[in-house]
């Protein structure tokens, strides 16, 4: 079978390895002129934290979240699976009560069993939460290999396509374009997310760092050679301009509480960018005609991708298939 994925960001990108895996011919087309930038998902923390995200997630993100971490460890490189770490300054300890009450499969370390895990975190908190299962990778590598890896399976990317200009191939079309599709998903909404990359001399850490804070919790993923991605806001609007002073504000206030070599770090990079989310802020997949949508990641791109890619495939390949993310009133449609 042929088919036509339009969009290269991580839920195209993870369709179009699904599809390719189980024999059909892929084409991936893609509006921005170039690799990466294009996509919210260059912009994203890389955290496979499936438990984690229970605390404010439904239960199909935290069940479908743990297909990730195998899912990327058998396709592209560096997957670093050295848990998570929650933290909640003193003043917060109730944030940090709440979030154990709320999550699974962590263990309540003290302070001296954090010195152990990161030592640069020493005297720094009196307890935090270890999820030792969870894992993390840098999006900009996964995203390269993953598309270097359908280049060599004989997959064409073409970049600076739309499908009003380009001739489609495939009997069917994947449309993973997120916030973009609003033209066609009404009720998808767009969540701005602001991130910032610091590069810190004197502070090292194995896992990302979520600290936690009744208005703005936030999160630091180490990217190596002291470089580390600081995320993310999260604002109800479909502004896809620069961060705004507010949100760097509070970005670099939450890193400097993690520790303070933060206040001399260098702010290497800034981006924003929309997050695709529907109301209840769960993925769907919806048939229109012969055009299957794989949209609404909202925050958790690589982290429900995989899951949702197999749907899209399972779903393609078996046409009576109705995968669990499928909406009730999908329509019928033909595949020829």
């Amino acid at each position: 079978m042929n088919v036509t994925v339009v969009g290269a960001g991580v839920a195209g990108l993870t369709v179009a390895t699904e599809l390719v895996e189980r024999g059909c011919k892929v084409e991936v087309i893609d509006r921005a002129e170039g690799f990466g930038r294009g996509a919210c998902s260059w912009y994203a923390g890389g955290m496979l934290a499936p438990w984690c995200e229970g605390d404010t997630a439904e239960e199909p993100v935290v069940r479908l979240g743990q297909e990730a971490i195998g899912w990327w460890r058998e396709r592209v490189p560096e997957v670093l699976e050295n848990g998570s770490l929650v933290v909640a300054p003193s003043r917060d300890a109730g944030e940090l009560a709440r979030f154990a009450r709320r999550t699974q499969a962590h263990q309540t370390i003290d302070a001296a069993g954090l010195a152990v895990l990161e030592p640069d975190l020493e005297g720094r908190f009196r307890q935090a939460l270890f999820f030792d299962r969870e894992a993390h990778l840098d999006p900009r590598k996964a995203i390269t290999a993953l598309t270097a890896r359908l280049a060599s399976s004989g997959v064409t990317i073409t970049y600076g396509k739309t499908l009003e200009d380009h001739k489609i191939n495939g009997s069917v079309v994947v449309d993973t374009r997120g916030f973009a599709a609003r033209d066609v998903l009404r009720d998808l909404r767009g969540v701005k997310g602001e991130m910032l990359v610091l590069k810190a001399r004197g502070v090292e850490f194995s896992r990302p760092i979520r600290l936690l804070h009744p208005r703005l919790p936030v999160y630091l993923v180490p990217r190596g050679d002291g470089h580390f991605m600081v995320g993310a806001t999260q604002i109800e609007a479909e502004d896809r301009g620069r961060i705004t002073a507010r949100g760097m504000v509070d970005l670099l206030n939450a890193a400097y509480a993690v520790h303070p070599a933060f206040a001399e770090a260098e702010i290497i990079e800034t981006g924003a960018d929309v997050r695709p989310a529907f109301p209840d802020n769960l993925p769907r997949l919806r048939w229109h005609g012969r055009t299957l949508h794989v949209n609404g990641l909202f925050r958790h791109g690589f982290l429900l991708a995989p899951a949702c890619a197999r749907m899209a495939a399972e779903a393609i390949d078996s046409p009576g298939y109705k995968p669990e993310l499928m909406d009730e009133d999908h329509r019928e449609r033909s595949i020829a």
